[in-house]
């Protein structure tokens, strides 16, 4: 009977040997043994300003650095026409105005990855305006863009209008970001690794109806509730941030201009002394009616339809002494802790990039190279004095639209940065004027961004998905020894 026997006994043994084989070698079996590369995940985010809108693509890996993501830029694109708020009349066009670049970030990012790509609208102080002065209109635009973002396919996180603050606040995450603040790449330790001494810049944004400075504040004298508090890559940061609506270079201009006309007894010819001389341009004063920063006050301008030209008198200092009427400096009183309109700011610290508008104009005047106060003072006073003549000769590629307003904002800008952020002749020196860290656009965007992918659920490291980790391994390896074991009872009992 025996030996009917002995060829199935003969199998179980060979199917015993082999299951204590499978079983060892898991039980060896390595997290480090198969790992697969991480997954490249894509965002976009439109930055809706208040003269233009632009849409950024960036890409990170799924695998994050303590939270927070290592993200890049991968597209700009520029938004053909004027900011949304332009489109409150017609509503529609504001949403049809972003398909171009839509259709362009879909060509860089494959058709497999497009339908998981999170993509937000965030509009700044043009909508802020907007709202404030017809809340109906915003909300008509921007269902109007939600509508238009509904029809490709990414996921739309929502149309929203962004505070002054978290756009400064995101910005000062930007330029942090880009500049290495926060963490850099070890080649030694291939890993990213928070700088030993971290050198923590401020920001400085001036866009079209806004400006914004960030920074974080130092001393026990510090007013903590005006500051935010930040969590990146592990670390905290406490920051402060203000946003000053209206005070944006295009409402500057608007500001500017109509006090002048309401200090000339509303005559119809106007001295303009930031413009060029023999430079003429006729505005209405219904336009002022556009603007929640200049439909106050004087009802004689901003009910009349009556036109007024200004003339350009290229006065550098009289410009600069027009556009510092436009601060209260007085409501700060005594205080060193103020800026103007009777705002709380500590004291500024450190270094500061300074981006976008205040970029763009010094960029215009080459006086972002690190120039001395004194020399960035005597440019600025002499191109105010050149005249309309030879101004478009002397820089033929620029816009002439944008030409007769250097003169203003560079002297708009020595007095945000002197008269009311309180930098001086030894701190100018820590101004630094950027528009791009590498290939990256500085702005709110990428900050945005990185705060986002935190929010992102963490996906599970690579080696969850790469292969049989060690845990799962011995759990095998412990199921297949017990069914070894049953086989050789079987085997004894065979054997009685």
């Amino acid at each position: 009977m025996f030996a009917n026997k002995k060829p199935f006994i003969t199998a179980i043994l060979g199917a015993l040997v082999a299951l204590s084989i499978i079983a060892l070698v898991l039980s060896l079996v390595k997290i480090e043994d198969v790992t697969l590369p991480p997954t490249v995940k894509y965002g976009m985010v439109f930055d809706a300003g208040s003269s233009h809108t632009s849409l950024f693509v960036y890409e990170w890996n799924s695998d994050k650095e303590n939270d927070t993501g290592v993200v890049s830029q991968t597209l700009s694109c520029d938004v053909q026409g004027q900011g949304i708020s332009s489109y409150a009349n017609d509503p529609s066009k504001a949403g049809d105005s972003i398909r171009e670049c839509l259709d362009k970030a879909l060509k860089v990012i494959s058709a497999a990855k497009q339908r998981d790509v999170p993509a937000y609208f965030g509009a700044t102080a043009g909508m802020r305006l907007l709202r404030e002065q017809n809340s109906s209109a915003a909300d008509k635009v921007l269902a109007e863009v939600a509508k238009t973002m509904g029809e490709y396919p990414v996921v739309f996180k929502g149309a929203q209008i962004l505070t002054g603050e978290e756009e400064g606040a995101y910005g000062w995450i930007t330029i942090n970001y880009l500049l290495d603040s926060f963490t850099k790449y070890s080649p030694r330790a291939h890993s990213w690794v928070h700088p030993e001494v971290a050198n923590i810049l401020g920001a400085l944004d001036l866009g079209g109806g806004s400006t914004q400075i960030s920074f974080r504040p130092e001393g026990s004298a510090i007013n903590w509730n005006e500051t935010s508090k930040l969590t990146l890559y592990g670390y905290n940061y406490n920051i402060y941030t203000h946003s000053y609506l209206c005070y944006g270079q295009n409402e500057m201009l608007k500001r500017l201009a109509k006090e002048l006309i309401a200090e000339s007894s509303f005559s119809t010819r106007v001295d303009h002394p930031c413009y060029p001389k023999d430079y003429t341009e006729t505005i209405s004063l219904s336009s002022f009616r556009t603007s929640p920063c200049t439909n106050r006050s004087d009802p004689r301008l901003t009910l009349s339809d009556r036109n007024v030209t200004l003339e350009g008198r290229g006065n550098a200092s009289g410009c600069l002494a027009a556009i510092k009427k436009l601060f209260n400096f007085s409501a700060c009183g005594q205080s060193q802790d103020c800026t103007f309109d009777g705002i709380y700011q500590p004291p500024v610290r450190g270094q500061f990039i300074a981006f976008s508008a205040f970029y763009y104009n010094f960029q215009f005047l080459n006086l972002t190279e690190g120039q001395s106060l004194a020399t960035a003072r005597e440019a600025i006073e002499h191109f105010c004095t050149q005249s309309w003549e030879d101004l478009p000769s002397s820089y033929p590629e620029e816009n002439p639209e944008r030409l007769p307003k250097y003169c203003a904002n560079a002297n708009y800008i020595l007095t945000l940065l002197l008269d009311a952020y309180k930098f001086n002749e030894t701190s100018w020196k820590n101004i630094f004027f950027q528009a791009k860290a590498g290939s990256t656009d500085v702005g709110w965007t990428l900050g945005y961004m990185l705060n986002l992918t935190n929010m992102i659920p963490a996906e599970a490291p690579a080696w969850v998905k790469g292969h049989v980790p060690s845990l799962w391994a011995a759990a095998i390896a412990f199921i297949i020894l017990t069914l070894a074991l049953a086989l050789a009872a079987l085997l004894l009992l065979l054997w009685v």
